[in-house]
């Protein structure tokens, strides 16, 4: 016998057992010829020596008759069930200090519904999933699912897409763009597509943070054209896509390539280019370093290259920090930023839309 047969054997069974047990326990404790017994359980008397373990305050005199041993019916705290004569109620026969409970049936209807709910619970038990099991659940008679529901809406949420997909996936960027239907469509999925794939390093308003680049402005490292950004995002910058962006910056202080006073001099050039310079001297001698160095990438101005990944450094507008200690750490140590490639775990319907979303924010070119 294979496991999978034990399991649906305990699964079955089991579950019948439950049920069975369940409706005998009701029928036990519900069994007209059972209630007398109930009814003398619960109106036992308490003896006196009972009382002070239920929190009942003991006279003295119970309380002489209990270390006598004598706990045999006298003076009892129990008196035998009368009728109240204020409420006309009939007591249970409990009496504390002269405050004797009164037996209160619960009302006709509130029993009912009890009983209702009881067989409602029996029935839904049967008819909808509701029990676990060891390897699944029970599907009930009406074999209900509400993932099945789920994916049954999905399925047809996208056949009334499946006309507007098709169009984007036959219609490159530059032409959604351009589309008036397409366009809202792409920008409503790719909104979408942003905050569950793309917001957790960006932010939720592409605003980026250190080390992740601001999407709403118009400073691009490797391009804002429709074109680029479909680029970035199929094949990702230093992924490990054979067609990835990559580009490497050297590392000056590590690999001793420069001293830590000629990065100095280079980080006060740097600074100097977008205004925020603050030694002149060091800028100067720095100027010297930058053009044989940096400039092959960055341009003689610092004006960057999108071809290479190379980013403006005349803009004021810094990945990594913008003080000179964060440039100081960029020279001396590269900086290396991974994005991953989205080709392969989301469809070229959903990169293109997310092309076009992002495109939209502000800082497309």
């Amino acid at each position: 016998m294979t496991y999978e047969n034990v399991a649906y054997f305990a699964e079955t069974w089991g579950l019948v057992f439950l049920v069975v047990l369940f409706v005998g326990v009701l029928i036990y404790v519900f069994w007209p010829g059972n209630s007398p017994k109930f009814e003398r359980a619960a109106h036992r008397p308490l003896e006196d020596e009972e009382l002070p373990r239920r929190g009942v305050p003991v006279r003295e005199d119970q309380s002489e008759r209990a270390m006598n041993g004598n706990c045999l019916g006298e003076d009892r705290a129990v008196a035998e069930k009368e009728r109240d004569a204020i409420s006309g109620v009939e007591t249970t026969g409990h009496e504390w200090d002269g405050i004797k409970e009164l037996n209160n049936p619960l009302p006709k209807w509130w029993i009912y519904v009890l009983y209702a709910t009881i067989i409602w619970a029996i029935g839904y038990w049967i008819a909808m999933p509701a029990w676990p099991t060891i390897s699944s659940y029970t599907k009930g008679v009406l074999g209900h699912s509400q993932r099945a529901s789920v994916a049954a809406s999905i399925a047809k949420a996208r056949a009334g897409q499946a006309e507007l997909r098709q169009a984007i996936g036959e219609s490159d960027p530059a032409a959604i763009i351009e589309d008036p239907g397409l366009l809202e469509f792409a920008l409503a999925g790719g909104a979408s597509a942003f905050g569950d794939n793309c917001a957790p390093c960006h932010g939720r308003g592409a605003e980026g943070a250190i080390g992740y680049p601001n999407l709403n402005d118009d400073v691009w490292i490797w391009g804002g054209t429709p074109e680029d950004l479909h680029a970035t995002l199929k094949y990702g910058i230093r992924a490990g896509h054979e067609e990835t962006r990559e580009s490497e910056m050297p590392a000056f202080g590590r690999d001793g390539i420069l001293a830590r006073a000629e990065i100095g001099d280079v980080a006060e050039y740097v600074l100097a280019l977008s205004g925020a310079g603050e030694d002149a001297a060091a800028a100067e001698r720095g100027a010297v370093l930058f053009a044989d160095n940096c400039a092959a990438c960055h341009g003689e101005a610092g004006e960057g290259d999108q071809s290479l990944g190379a980013p403006n450094l005349a803009d004021a507008i810094w990945l990594y920090g913008g003080d000179k200690a964060s440039v100081v750490a960029s020279i001396s140590n590269s900086r290396a930023g991974v994005m991953p490639y989205w080709e392969g775990r989301l469809d070229d319907v959903t990169i293109k839309q997310l092309v076009v979303y992002v495109h939209s924010l502000g800082g497309g070119q």
